[in-house]
């Protein structure tokens, strides 16, 4: 019962929402996302695996798929479902939807996976035995797929498709100038540089955990170019004034960029570009003397203009710090381990942890200009317990985010649902 309802809410409700006009923004108070934030954090004692979100009144959710559409590692070994991206430019813009799969170690390799959004024929688009922990994936502005993996040493790779079936890849295309690091986040910015992060304790080792630009030499083309790592001066924990520093050496770029001065992160994940911001999530707070977390977290908001460098998100500052869970007495909702980010058709920053429960916030702009939101607010909060959600992503459409959840509690459960604006 529960594949028939939801198989035929992916054609009726999902596709319709995703058809290729892109709905209106609504007012600039609410934008086309906009919602009451939830009271709380999810309680797994909720849990119900047909509506795993505990989401604002106005707001559906619809599973997109999982494994009983596609189980890329049997036996009883979950798929990892990780980050999104969609075909956002050329023929049928919008309609196939692109996932990394974060397993490591299986003997099959990593693999990217595609979803057909108005079939939901699913199926693997390339795996390779030599792939570990796949992780950032996005759709470039020339019309390829860019994915990354999340080892030491990792690689990020160029998918070209198939010029006539959007769910054959042609070729997969190492680009080692782009940097050899323990890969999540990637960005591409108007003139086509690719940022990128090594997703490393970099504080606790004393190198790497870096931000990274790579200025291709020809636009579009990713097989030559220069790599140069984010320095900061002036601020605590690594924040003021930024500059690109380099080139560096791509083969070694977590220790290059730091022997050129580069600033180090503890487990810098996620990066979202909006305007000309770029904002980085990093998992994990600097460490005192006893190597106790100073704060959980933060998103760092790199202004690309003026390349000064700000904590856009602090626990305690301007989000609650997350006491105890759900159900236990003095209990507080709050951030911790934030990992993922997104942005709404109107500019908003979208956070999700990884962390269990697993929360998504969306924050505000920095309205009054002192380099922070202004506000932060809960949307949602995933119930499976023990899950965490990721890969959050908005397509064509500004009333539908996609998410996957990873480590479900339900044998088959690891998937990408919607949530979609009633």
């Amino acid at each position: 019962m529960k594949r028939t309802i939801l198989r035929t809410s992916i054609s009726a409700a999902l596709f319709s929402a995703l058809s290729f006009n892109v709905l209106a923004a609504g007012n600039s108070d609410t934008g086309p996302f906009g919602f009451e934030p939830i009271d709380e954090s999810a309680n797994s004692a909720d849990w119900n695996d047909e509506a795993p979100w505990k989401l604002p009144e106005g707001f559906t959710q619809v599973l997109v798929s999982d494994e009983t559409d596609l189980n890329i590692y049997d036996g009883g070994r979950d798929d990892w479902h990780d980050m999104n991206t969609v075909n956002e430019t050329g023929r049928k813009a919008g309609r196939y939807m692109y996932r990394t799969h974060e397993v490591r170690g299986q003997a099959e390799g990593g693999a990217v996976s595609v979803v057909d959004l108005q079939t939901g024929e699913t199926q693997i688009l390339a795996q390779d035995e030599s792939w570990d922990a796949l992780d950032g994936i996005v759709w470039t502005p020339w019309g390829t797929i860019l994915f990354a993996e999340e080892v030491g040493g990792g690689r990020l790779l160029e998918i070209v498709l198939d010029h006539k079936n959007p769910m054959e890849a042609a070729q997969v295309i190492d680009r080692p100038a782009v940097g050899r690091m323990a890969h999540e986040g990637i960005e591409i910015g108007p003139d086509g540089a690719v940022y990128v992060v090594d997703e490393f304790r970099g504080l606790s080792a004393g190198f790497g955990g870096g931000i990274y630009k790579f200025v291709p030499d020809v636009y579009g083309d990713l097989s030559s170019g220069d790599l140069y790592a984010l320095a900061v001066t002036g601020g605590a924990y690594n924040t003021g004034q930024g500059s690109w520093v380099g080139p560096i050496d791509a083969a070694t770029a977590p220790v290059s960029g730091t022997d050129f001065g580069g600033a180090s992160y503890q487990r810098p994940e996620d990066m979202e570009l909006i305007e000309d911001t770029l904002y980085v999530a990093v998992t994990e707070g600097p460490r005192d003397a006893s190597g106790t977390e100073i704060f959980e977290g933060r998103v760092l908001a790199i202004d690309l203009t003026t390349m000064e460098v700000t904590n856009y998100i602090m626990p305690g500052v301007n989000v609650p710090v997350e006491i105890g869970k759900p159900g236990d007495t003095g209990h507080q909702s709050g951030w911790d381990s934030v990992d993922n980010l997104a942005k709404t058709a109107d500019g908003k920053l979208v956070i999700i942890e990884d962390n269990s429960p697993s929360d998504i916030w969306i924050a505000d702009k920095d309205r009054n200009e002192d380099g922070m939101a202004d506000d932060v607010w809960l949307f949602g909060s995933l119930t499976d317990p023990g899950a965490e959600g990721t890969g959050i992503y908005f397509g064509k459409n500004p009333h539908v985010m996609f998410v996957n959840v990873q480590h479900s509690a339900n044998p088959d459960g690891d998937a990408t649902w919607a949530i979609i604006k009633e």
